[in-house]
């Protein structure tokens, strides 16, 4: 059976992790100056930035190595 390729983007984009696949917060890239304190405090990288069980599968199939 031939090797499976591993699509670039999701690899650039998710890490896996002992608990899943974690994922970058939106609306941390830019223009934060004018966005307020607690939109930016929510957003940071903590448990919420596990990717949902919900499309894990789909994941898995992007990423076929990441075990």
């Amino acid at each position: 059976m031939p090797k499976l390729k591993t699509n670039r983007a999701a690899a650039k984009r998710f890490r896996k992790t002992a608990k899943g696949f974690k994922r970058y917060s939106a609306n941390r890239r830019h223009n934060l100056g004018h966005k307020d304190r607690k939109v930016k405090r929510q957003a940071r990288s903590g448990g919420s930035s596990l990717v949902h069980d919900s499309d894990v599968g789909r994941l898995v199939q992007l990423l076929p190595y990441h075990k």
